[in-house]
């Protein structure tokens, strides 16, 4: 018990902020223009959540899931730590997850078209995931490969799904669909605020918001 508690949390983050955001940006300098495609399937997932064709847009984030568990964790981010295998399993995980709730239907919220509050809040979680977030490099003096792009770097795509399933699911299938993008943002805010990034307080208050949105999503939906 003793040799648990001696260690830190900077002893499971095998890297320096120098490495990590190298590999982010090298994943930006690899996959240019496929940004753009990306991008393109986010905005239309939304249009087609906020348009009421929910099975539809479940389905066309599930291979985005995929491509960054790949792309991302197996092929790059497992040979910085050990546990990045994992979190690639855990990333088809979720693919798997949203294309079964889209061939199913299971969980669709078929109020989603009614603008509550918990919907806003997966709205701007959503366009946050989506526009904000890639700009923050390039706006705070880094190169435009350093843009962490939904469906290309596993925080944005984390936090864009978060956003869209508060619009589109609810009831248990909403919970069970928050879970992995949750502990993948958890998980990644942890890492940066080892690493000193001011990064892990925007994604702190993103969950903090979705959990809000979350709850109260649950008992709006019992009325």
């Amino acid at each position: 018990m003793n040799a648990w508690t001696s260690y830190r949390l900077q002893d499971f983050i095998p890297f320096t902020a120098e490495v990590y955001f190298r590999l982010l940006e090298r994943m930006g300098e690899t996959f240019w223009p496929l940004h753009l495609l990306t991008l393109a399937l986010g905005a239309a997932t939304l249009v087609l959540a906020l348009q009421h064709r929910l099975r539809l847009a479940c389905l066309l984030p599930a291979p985005l899931w995929a491509f960054v568990a790949v792309a991302f964790f197996f092929q790059r981010y497992a040979a910085l730590n050990w546990a990045g295998g994992y979190v690639g399993n855990a990333f088809i995980a979720q693919a798997v997850l949203l294309a079964m709730l889209a061939l199913t239907g299971w969980g669709i919220d078929k109020a989603s078209s009614r603008i509550s509050p918990p919907v806003v809040m997966g709205i701007a979680i959503t366009l946050f995931g989506l526009i904000i977030m890639p700009l923050t490099a390039p706006l705070s003096g880094g190169s435009w490969y350093q843009a962490e792009v939904f469906g290309i770097h596993a925080d944005p795509t984390a936090v864009t799904t978060l956003g869209l399933v508060l619009i589109m699911l609810r009831g248990v299938a909403l919970w069970i669909a928050a879970i992995i993008p949750t502990l993948w943002l958890v998980v990644s805010g942890l890492t940066l605020q080892v690493l000193d990034s001011t990064g892990a307080v925007v994604l702190f208050a993103v969950l903090a918001i979705a959990l809000v949105g979350l709850v109260w999503k649950s008992i709006w939906g019992k009325r």
